[in-house]
Protein backbone atom coordinates (compact mmCIF):
# COMPACT_ATOMS: atom_id res chain seq x y z
CA UNK A 1 0.00 0.00 0.00
CA UNK A 2 1.34 3.43 -0.90
CA UNK A 3 1.49 5.73 2.09
CA UNK A 4 1.70 8.89 0.03
CA UNK A 5 -2.01 9.50 -0.54
CA UNK A 6 -3.29 10.52 2.87
CA UNK A 7 -5.27 13.66 2.04
CA UNK A 8 -2.96 15.70 4.28
CA UNK A 9 -0.24 18.16 3.38
CA UNK A 10 2.76 19.45 5.31
CA UNK A 11 0.84 22.65 6.02
CA UNK A 12 -2.05 20.61 7.48
CA UNK A 13 0.06 18.75 10.06
CA UNK A 14 1.70 22.02 11.11
CA UNK A 15 -1.75 23.38 11.93
CA UNK A 16 -3.03 20.23 13.62
CA UNK A 17 -1.33 16.90 14.10
CA UNK A 18 -3.63 14.13 12.81
CA UNK A 19 -4.60 11.19 14.99
CA UNK A 20 -3.22 7.87 13.70
CA UNK A 21 -5.19 4.75 14.62
CA UNK A 22 -4.07 1.13 14.65
CA UNK A 23 -5.37 -2.13 16.11
CA UNK A 24 -3.35 -1.93 19.34
CA UNK A 25 -2.61 1.77 19.70
CA UNK A 26 -3.77 5.23 18.74
CA UNK A 27 -1.27 8.04 18.26
CA UNK A 28 -2.31 11.60 19.07
CA UNK A 29 -0.80 14.93 20.02
CA UNK A 30 0.16 15.56 23.64
CA UNK A 31 -2.18 17.47 25.95
CA UNK A 32 -1.74 18.88 29.49
CA UNK A 33 -3.74 15.88 30.76
CA UNK A 34 -0.77 13.65 29.85
CA UNK A 35 1.39 15.13 32.62
CA UNK A 36 1.30 12.08 34.93
CA UNK A 37 2.00 9.40 32.30
CA UNK A 38 4.80 11.52 30.80
CA UNK A 39 6.50 11.88 34.18
CA UNK A 40 6.46 8.07 34.43
CA UNK A 41 7.87 7.67 30.90
CA UNK A 42 10.62 10.24 31.42
CA UNK A 43 11.61 8.51 34.67
CA UNK A 44 12.39 5.20 32.91
CA UNK A 45 16.11 4.45 33.12
CA UNK A 46 16.59 4.03 29.35
CA UNK A 47 14.37 6.95 28.28
CA UNK A 48 16.13 8.99 25.56
CA UNK A 49 14.47 12.18 26.75
CA UNK A 50 16.85 14.12 28.96
CA UNK A 51 15.50 15.34 32.30
CA UNK A 52 17.12 15.92 35.64
CA UNK A 53 16.07 13.60 38.44
CA UNK A 54 13.52 13.69 39.82
CA UNK A 55 11.38 14.72 36.83
CA UNK A 56 9.42 17.86 37.76
CA UNK A 57 5.88 18.82 36.71
CA UNK A 58 7.06 22.21 35.44
CA UNK A 59 9.64 20.59 33.15
CA UNK A 60 7.08 18.25 31.61
CA UNK A 61 4.58 21.09 31.10
CA UNK A 62 7.31 23.06 29.33
CA UNK A 63 8.06 19.99 27.19
CA UNK A 64 4.40 19.68 26.13
CA UNK A 65 4.22 23.40 25.28
CA UNK A 66 7.45 23.15 23.28
CA UNK A 67 6.15 20.23 21.22
CA UNK A 68 3.15 22.33 20.15
CA UNK A 69 5.33 25.31 19.21
CA UNK A 70 7.82 23.17 17.32
CA UNK A 71 5.06 21.36 15.42
CA UNK A 72 3.49 24.70 14.42
CA UNK A 73 6.90 25.86 13.16
CA UNK A 74 7.39 22.61 11.23
CA UNK A 75 10.51 21.72 13.23
CA UNK A 76 9.23 18.49 14.78
CA UNK A 77 6.15 16.56 15.76
CA UNK A 78 5.51 14.45 18.86
CA UNK A 79 2.96 11.68 19.36
CA UNK A 80 1.62 10.14 22.54
CA UNK A 81 1.19 6.38 22.08
CA UNK A 82 -2.13 5.42 23.65
CA UNK A 83 -3.00 1.76 24.26
CA UNK A 84 -6.46 1.16 22.83
CA UNK A 85 -7.60 -1.33 25.47
CA UNK A 86 -6.74 0.77 28.52
CA UNK A 87 -6.76 4.25 26.91
CA UNK A 88 -3.55 5.01 28.79
CA UNK A 89 -0.44 6.71 27.42
CA UNK A 90 2.22 4.00 27.16
CA UNK A 91 4.78 5.67 24.93
CA UNK A 92 6.10 8.69 23.13
CA UNK A 93 7.52 9.23 19.64
CA UNK A 94 9.20 12.42 18.47
CA UNK A 95 10.49 13.19 14.97
CA UNK A 96 12.76 16.21 14.45
CA UNK A 97 14.00 17.68 11.20
CA UNK A 98 17.74 17.48 10.58
CA UNK A 99 17.45 19.90 7.67
CA UNK A 100 14.86 22.60 6.80
CA UNK A 101 13.10 20.46 4.17
CA UNK A 102 12.45 17.65 6.71
CA UNK A 103 13.80 15.20 4.12
CA UNK A 104 16.15 13.89 6.81
CA UNK A 105 14.76 13.44 10.32
CA UNK A 106 15.78 12.01 13.67
CA UNK A 107 13.45 9.87 15.76
CA UNK A 108 13.41 9.40 19.53
CA UNK A 109 10.91 7.32 21.39
CA UNK A 110 10.22 5.37 24.52
CA UNK A 111 7.71 2.78 25.69
CA UNK A 112 6.54 1.75 29.14
CA UNK A 113 8.18 -1.55 30.15
CA UNK A 114 4.72 -3.13 30.54
CA UNK A 115 4.03 -3.01 26.77
CA UNK A 116 7.46 -3.94 25.43
CA UNK A 117 7.42 -7.13 23.43
CA UNK A 118 3.64 -6.94 22.88
CA UNK A 119 3.66 -5.64 19.30
CA UNK A 120 2.95 -2.06 20.38
CA UNK A 121 6.36 -0.83 19.19
CA UNK A 122 6.07 -2.26 15.68
CA UNK A 123 2.54 -0.96 15.17
CA UNK A 124 3.36 2.52 16.48
CA UNK A 125 6.55 2.61 14.39
CA UNK A 126 4.65 1.64 11.23
CA UNK A 127 2.11 4.40 11.84
CA UNK A 128 4.78 7.03 12.52
CA UNK A 129 6.97 5.86 9.66
CA UNK A 130 4.13 5.90 7.14
CA UNK A 131 3.19 9.39 8.28
CA UNK A 132 6.70 10.85 8.18
CA UNK A 133 7.53 9.27 4.81
CA UNK A 134 4.10 9.65 3.19
CA UNK A 135 2.80 12.98 4.47
CA UNK A 136 5.71 14.93 5.93
CA UNK A 137 7.96 14.03 3.00
CA UNK A 138 11.01 12.58 4.75
CA UNK A 139 13.41 10.41 2.74
CA UNK A 140 15.62 9.24 5.61
CA UNK A 141 15.01 8.77 9.33
CA UNK A 142 17.84 8.23 11.81
CA UNK A 143 17.42 6.48 15.16
CA UNK A 144 19.94 6.28 17.98
CA UNK A 145 19.51 3.45 20.50
CA UNK A 146 21.59 2.39 23.48
CA UNK A 147 23.91 -0.34 22.24
CA UNK A 148 23.13 -2.65 25.17
CA UNK A 149 19.36 -2.31 24.64
CA UNK A 150 18.96 -5.62 22.81
CA UNK A 151 15.17 -5.56 22.47
CA UNK A 152 15.09 -2.07 20.92
CA UNK A 153 17.89 -2.89 18.49
CA UNK A 154 16.15 -6.13 17.54
CA UNK A 155 12.84 -4.34 16.95
CA UNK A 156 14.51 -1.83 14.62
CA UNK A 157 16.06 -4.70 12.67
CA UNK A 158 12.58 -6.27 12.29
CA UNK A 159 11.34 -2.94 10.96
CA UNK A 160 13.96 -3.05 8.22
CA UNK A 161 16.34 -0.46 9.65
CA UNK A 162 20.04 -0.69 8.84
CA UNK A 163 22.67 -0.26 11.54
CA UNK A 164 25.23 2.20 10.19
CA UNK A 165 27.66 2.41 13.07
CA UNK A 166 28.43 2.70 16.75
CA UNK A 167 28.53 6.10 18.43
CA UNK A 168 30.99 5.62 21.25
CA UNK A 169 30.08 7.17 24.62
CA UNK A 170 27.67 9.47 22.81
CA UNK A 171 24.99 9.88 25.46
CA UNK A 172 24.91 10.45 29.20
CA UNK A 173 22.50 8.45 31.35
CA UNK A 174 22.44 8.73 35.13
CA UNK A 175 25.98 10.11 35.20
CA UNK A 176 27.45 7.44 32.90
CA UNK A 177 28.44 7.84 29.24
CA UNK A 178 27.11 5.02 27.05
CA UNK A 179 27.51 3.81 23.47
CA UNK A 180 24.68 4.08 20.96
CA UNK A 181 23.90 2.24 17.75
CA UNK A 182 23.02 4.49 14.80
CA UNK A 183 20.21 3.10 12.63
CA UNK A 184 18.63 4.46 9.46
CA UNK A 185 15.33 3.91 7.69
CA UNK A 186 14.86 5.03 4.08
CA UNK A 187 11.58 5.76 2.32
CA UNK A 188 12.73 3.59 -0.60
CA UNK A 189 13.06 0.62 1.77
CA UNK A 190 9.78 1.13 3.67
CA UNK A 191 7.97 -1.26 1.32
CA UNK A 192 5.54 -3.60 3.08
CA UNK A 193 5.50 -1.44 6.21
CA UNK A 194 3.17 1.16 4.65
CA UNK A 195 -0.11 1.62 6.53
CA UNK A 196 -2.84 4.13 5.84
CA UNK A 197 -2.61 7.32 7.88
CA UNK A 198 -5.56 8.96 6.16
CA UNK A 199 -8.25 10.50 8.37
CA UNK A 200 -11.05 8.02 9.02
CA UNK A 201 -14.59 9.14 8.25
CA UNK A 202 -17.35 7.50 10.28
Amino acid sequence: MSGETTGLTAADWRRKLPTLAGRLVTLRELTPHDLGPLIDLFSIADSPFSFDEPVKDVDVRAFIDRTIRDRSAGLSFTYAVVQNGTRTVVGLAQLRQLEPSFETAECEGTLAPSVRGTGVFLEAARLVGSFVFGTVGARRVEVRVLLHHGRANGALRKLGAVQEGILRRSVRRRGEYLDQALWSLLKDDWGEHWVSTAPRVH
